[in-house]
């Protein structure tokens, strides 16, 4: 099976440094930045690494009250 893409640095990259790099292709070979995506994600399937969600940005862990605010505990 043949990869339709430029990888970002000139050769597939080997399935430990695809799943630590959150950029596989060369970027200049898209229009859009939807094209990329979904690119990246064939590129990782193709790899057999897993793919990111959009939550992968999101922190798990509640955030704190800023200075000088109370927090609201009866708040659902």
């Amino acid at each position: 099976m043949d990869f339709n893409y430029k990888w970002k640095n000139g050769r597939p990259p080997t399935q430990d440094e695809a799943a630590s790099s959150p950029s596989l292709l060369d970027e200049s070979q898209f229009d859009s930045e939807s094209d990329r995506k979904l690119a990246e994600e064939n590129a990782r399937r193709y790899l057999g690494v897993p793919i990111t969600i959009p939550d992968d940005e999101k922190s798990v862990l509640p955030r704190a009250v800023p200075d000088g605010e109370q927090a609201d505990i009866n708040k659902v």
